[in-house]
């Protein structure tokens, strides 16, 4: 082993990250270019780097794509567009409306190619009549704060817009479209990624209502209204469906399964924990420092090191006002949880690059990481109480940073006993 724990562990994730990027998975997935007119739309934190590699193929394109701030990419001939995520703005609205309105006026014979990866939920935005994009905002915030699991927030959103749950789909019948997508929910199923804006759903308002009602959510009165008169998702089956082709071209299972690889390059044991992992940060690391523990007590002296991987979307109930994400919540509560424990260290990180609303991908941990914090006089109980884990790492110098990563597969998490 030439690699040291921590160097390990990075690798893990950059090879992860790697696999991911829209420029190895878009051209492996493109069909030759249709005859006539092409239009490409798209959404989400990935989207542009999508789109171009799409135009790296197909060459110059008509159309549009939404991103979040930061995420632009050089485009030939598709315009794109940077807004807000998590909490949408204007500028992402506006975009929008001119990508319904361009779809508007596609024929049969037409084709649309469709780029949909995590962030979409936010970047898309085009609220049913009676609700404002202050009241969208509005819900966004309370559901992020709320602790639902990702479908169960785009549940909500779909029924609460004029573009998710099919029907960006339906505006651009009778077109053909063909939906390429990086998925960053568990189980990769299409009808949650980006709240599957070209996908039919099953779901009703009173069930969004439910989720509402389930992990006290607070929306304007206006939302509950909305929610009440029913909305335009699109159910399976519908007509309008009928020419669209949805394929996931990248997903999380891909990155862990690249990551197990090159761990064992390394010469480390590898034991998978499933790429649909999901619960509150702080009871998953609970969870998983026990299974270190385990782990570690039954390896015998000399044995190669072992790796375990997970991925998935943990969620934060906000509770107190600190900078976190479920990332870094994660790594502090298995500090903490692993008080030292020699020989285990960690890193968690969402490979969007981006760990909640902040600018940071996630962090380390390893047997020093309390101690250390002692030294400098910080307080990770009071820190974790405070949902403030990235001040924590950020004091320690324990971040990883990476910058956007222009794909999105969710979170990964390597814990390796060293």
């Amino acid at each position: 082993m030439t690699l040291s724990p921590q160097a390990l562990l990075r690798a893990l994730f950059d090879r992860a990250v790697a696999v991911a990027d829209p420029m190895r998975a878009i051209p492996q997935a493109l069909p030759p270019r249709p005859k006539g007119r092409v239009v490409v739309v798209g959404a989400g934190k990935a989207s542009a780097r999508m789109a171009e590699a799409v135009e790296s193929v197909w060459g110059p394109c008509e159309g549009i794509v939404i991103t979040r701030y930061g995420h632009a990419r050089p485009c030939q001939g598709v315009e794109v567009v940077e807004a807000a995520h998590p909490v949408p703005d204007a500028a992402g609205a506006g975009a929008t409306a001119r990508m319904l309105d361009m779809l508007a006026g596609l024929e049969d014979g037409d084709f649309v190619l469709a780029l949909i990866s995590g962030g979409a939920s936010a970047l898309l935005v085009a609220p049913v009549a009676g609700i404002t994009l202050d009241d969208k905002r509005a819900v966004n915030a309370a559901l992020l704060a709320s602790g639902a699991p990702i479908d169960r927030m785009n549940t909500v959103r779909k029924h609460l817009s004029r573009v998710k749950g099919g029907q960006l789909a339906a505006a651009a019948y009778p077109a053909q479209m063909l939906a390429l997508m990086i998925s960053d929910v568990p189980g990769d199923d299409p009808a949650f990624i980006g709240s599957g804006p070209t996908v039919g759903d099953a779901s009703t308002p009173a069930e969004a209502l439910s989720v509402l009602a389930r992990w006290s959510v607070a929306v304007p009165a206006s939302v509950r209204a909305a929610l009440t008169w029913g909305s335009g998702v699109v159910p399976p089956g519908d007509v309008r469906l009928s020419r669209v082709k949805n394929r996931v071209i990248a997903a999380p299972a891909q990155s862990l399964a690249a990551a197990a690889d090159r761990a064992q390059l390394a010469g480390c044991e590898v034991l998978m924990l499933g790429d649909r992992v999901e619960g509150e940060a702080r009871d998953i690391a609970r969870t998983h420092a026990a299974l270190a523990r385990e782990q570690a007590a039954r390896r015998a002296t000399g044995a190669a090191p072992l790796v375990l991987l997970s991925g998935g979307e943990l969620t934060v109930t906000r509770r107190g006002d600190g900078i976190g994400g479920p990332n870094a919540e994660y790594a502090l509560a298995l500090a903490l949880a692993l008080q030292g424990a020699a020989g285990i260290h960690a890193i968690a990180c969402d490979t969007d690059g981006v760990d909640g609303a902040a600018e940071v991908a996630g962090a380390v941990i390893g047997p020093d990481t309390l101690s250390r914090a002692k030294a400098l006089g910080l307080d990770p109980v009071a820190h974790l109480t405070r949902n403030d884990a990235h001040s924590f790492f950020a004091a320690l110098n324990d971040q990883v940073v990476t910058g956007p990563t222009l794909t999105n597969v969710n979170d990964f998490r390597a814990i390796v006993i060293w």
